[in-house]
């Protein structure tokens, strides 16, 4: 499976310091390779899925073969709108 980042998704990560972003980078592209390996949760009403990165989450969606990580952002901002 393919991965892609929205461009929103790619501000995000290259605002983060250099360690975490790449922790975060790993685990998406683990994801792309092994998703049935990878514990995410489908966010209710949407047809969105997230997986947690210590405080951390990244919000993607599955459009064919493709990953589409939307956001990632602090938990605490992760679902306001």
């Amino acid at each position: 499976m393919r991965f892609e980042f929205s461009r929103s998704a790619e501000k995000e990560l290259s605002k983060l310091n250099k360690g975490l972003g790449q922790r975060i980078y790993k685990k998406i592209v683990f994801l792309a390779k092994n998703p049935k390996l990878v514990k995410s949760t489908k966010l209710k009403g949407e047809d969105s899925f997230r997986i947690r990165i210590g405080d951390y989450r990244v919000v993607y969606i599955i459009e064919e073969r493709t990953i589409v990580v939307i956001k990632i952002r602090h938990r605490r901002d992760v679902y306001k709108f």
